[in-house]
Parts: structure tokens; sequence; C-alpha cells
């Protein structure tokens, strides 16, 4: 096979052959761990390292011979109408237990399938029928035509923002259940959204650019933007690859109108499966800021002994010492349900489930300090005593209800030290 290694040839193709092996791992790894969202991210790096190839096999002189300048010209190779909706599947299987790739999911693919389908049609017409260029007749690569590389950019910013959309009301929608939604935050997802958004605002600057400056839109000066493009995409593959959190809550997500619909099992803590489908709690729970309404609307009447009930059940129960604490639990000891649970402590209290669990667990803790616990116990042990499940969270709360470090706390409180 020929290919000409030089600088920019070679250093793309680095990329690109450690962005096939991640890709590979990454889908032996969904079939060992039976996990659909491995598989996805498999198929979001081939799409990826496929989006450099024209670049990498150009430099390699692919262009300069004719065989393979066909290849290059006929094949689809920057596939941008499924590198969007690759990436909305892939967030919605890592995140939801309960999403299932079907017969809705696969119209989000369909424009891709048309472009591919597309490139059938040039082949068999310039190939088999005409013998001749008419497609290409201007020798140009039709991945590379200005409606289609806008048109891809708007349908991967649409569903780069849909995808951010869904991680949001993920992560609000875990504050409102557990006590330990810190540790379903999914760090990894920030990021990989945060690496994603960079690719976008690099192609962005690379189109300004080259309007502003026309020169700078020369083959060489395109390379940069696809060599920063596969070094996003190398971070992507690596941390994506050792990420192994799992979500465990399943929910029917509504992501601009009604809220989103829980499907509370017993023990948010066992992965949701399908067969536990008949046995769920389906509850709607509001996402809204908590306290964003009760500023300005007097609280419900009705809510006020069911507050105090819970405000009696903590203090004397001490149910915030138990890490894995739950709304469904917590619905249980007050003979409720979630989502009414859930709207007193919202509009009772003015935070979310999590919030309001953490600010007992920092209040346990400062009585521990002030007792002067702190000297024959380390501030963590004494922070898994009051029901924190780790060091970050432990730390983050502290900080949030009372304004510093929990070591700070300590050695600024006269008597503690």
């Amino acid at each position: 096979m020929h290919f000409e290694f030089n600088f920019y040839s070679s250093l793309l193709l680095v990329f690109f052959v450690h962005g096939l092996v991640y890709a590979i791992l990454l889908y032996r790894k969904s079939l060992v761990k039976k996990n659909a969202a491995d598989k996805w991210l498999s198929l979001f790096l081939l799409l990826g390292i496929l989006y450099i190839a024209p670049w990498m096999l150009g430099f390699a002189g692919w262009y300069d011979q004719q065989t393979y300048r066909d290849f290059l010209l006929y094949t689809p190779l920057q596939q941008l109408y499924l590198l969007g909706p690759v990436l909305f599947i892939y967030v919605q299987s890592l995140l939801n237990p309960l999403f299932r790739f079907g017969k809705h999911q696969w119209l989000h693919l369909l424009p891709g399938w048309c472009y591919l389908g597309y490139g059938v049609v040039m082949v068999v017409a310039d190939k088999i029928f005409l013998k001749k260029y008419y497609f290409l007749q201007d020798g140009l690569d039709r991945d590379f035509d200005f409606w289609y590389q806008i048109t891809g950019f708007t349908s991967i910013t649409i569903y780069f923002f849909a995808s951010l959309r869904y991680y949001v009301v993920y992560k609000k929608l875990m504050a409102q259940v557990v006590s330990y939604a810190d540790t379903l935050s999914f760090s990894w997802m920030k990021n990989f959204l945060v690496a994603f958004l960079f690719i976008l605002g690099l192609q962005l600057f690379f189109y300004l650019l080259t309007a502003l400056f026309p020169e700078a839109n020369s083959y060489v000066g395109s390379w940069w933007y696809y060599f920063s493009f596969a070094l996003i995409l190398y971070y992507i593959a690596i941390t994506g690859y050792a990420n192994s959190i799992k979500t465990t809550i399943a929910f029917t997500p509504n992501l601009f109108t009604a809220p989103p619909t829980l499907w509370l099992t017993p023990n948010p803590l066992v992965p949701f499966h399908q067969n536990d489908a008949e046995e769920a709690v389906k509850v709607e729970i509001a996402i809204t800021t908590p306290g964003s309404r009760t500023t300005a609307l007097p609280l419900d009447p009705a809510i006020e002994p069911w507050k105090e009930k819970i405000l009696t059940l903590m203090e004397t129960e001490n149910l915030y010492t138990n890490p894995e604490l739950s709304l469904t639990q917590l619905a249980k000891q007050v003979h409720s349900n979630p989502a009414f649970v859930s709207k007193v402590i919202n509009q009772g209290f003015g935070m979310n489930f999590n919030d309001f669990v953490n600010h007992y667990r920092v209040r346990a803790v400062q009585r521990c300090l002030q007792a002067g616990q702190h000297k024959t116990h380390t501030l963590l042990a004494i922070a898994y005593e009051c029901g924190f499940n780790s060091k970050a969270t432990f730390n983050r709360a502290f900080k949030k209800y009372t304004g510093q470090i929990p070591q700070e706390y300590v050695k600024l409180r006269a008597g503690l030290t």
C-alpha cells in the first residue's frame, strides 16, 4: 500500500492508529461488560478517526495516485450527519439504564444513511454505468462541499446541545432522588462534553479564520485543525476507556416540557434492568431550582405538617447517617410517595433532596468538631460516621454550607485546635 511518511502524514497516523485501537478495545469491553454505552463510544471514535483520514492520506500521497485518489473521492469518510446522533445516543445509553436503541433512534441516523446512499449512487453511476467522472467532474471531494460542511456542523451542534441538556436534566434529577448525587454526577461525562465543545469551538474558529484570512484555507493550514481534532479525540479515547461507572437509576426524560419520570426501585444502588420495569414506581419529579418560587409564593398549607414530620424524623432517627439514603427510603419512613416528599423538601426547605441531607450531615460534623472528636479521629472518619461516602463530597458540601474547607474550619475555631 502506498504511504509517504512525512511530518504531516506520520503525526496524524499515530493518532489514527491509537484511535482505532481504542475503538476496538471499547467494542470488546462492551461485549465483555455487556455495556451498550462503550459500543457507541467505540463507533464515535471510529467516526472520529475517519474524519481525519482524508488529511492523513492526502499528505501520504494518495491524491497523487489515481487509484487511491478515486478511493478518497468516492468514499464518504467524513460522516458529519452521524457524529452528532452517535454522541447523543452515547450520552443517553451511559446515563440512563432504561435507554434502548429502537426505531425512534434510527430516525436520528437517517440523514447519515442518506449521505452514505448518495456516495453509493456516485460510485454506481460514474464507475459502472457512465464510465466517466460525472458527479466528480470538477475533481473535488464531495465531503468538503460547503453545503455539507455547514449543515454537518449545524447537525453536530444541535446534537451537542441536546446531549448537554440531557446531562443537565440527569444531574438535577439525581440531586432530587439520592443523597449521594456527587457519586453519580459523572465527572467523565462533563469532561467529555467539554472536550466536544472544544471541537466545535475549534471548528468555528477555523471557519472564522479562513473567512478573514483566505490564505489560511490551505491544505497545510487546515492540517493544524485536524491535528487539534486528533489530540482532543485521543483524550476522549483514553478517558472514555478508563471510565467504569454505570448508572443505576432509570428515568424517562422530558428535555424541554414536562418533568422527567423516574422509575424508582427499592434499592437505587442495584442496577436497573428491564425485568424491574413491572415493580418500579413511576413518579414525575420536578427539577426546577428549589426555592425559586417559594420566595414569590406563600407556602402551601398542606406542606407544613409534612415538613415538620420530615424534620422530626431526620433529627430523631438520624437518617442522614445512611450514606445510601434515597428519596424512596425517606418516603417510606414518612408513609408518603416520593413525588410529594420531593415537593415538600423543595418548597418547604428550598433545597433539593441531596442538599437537604448533606446539610444535616455537615451540621453533624460540626457538632463532632465542637465535641473535640477531631483530636482522636481523622476528619474523614468523622465525615464517614456522619453519612458522607467520599472525601470530595464531604469537602464540597462542607464548604458550601460553612464557606470553609474542614481544615480551615478547625483552625479558625477557638478551642478546636
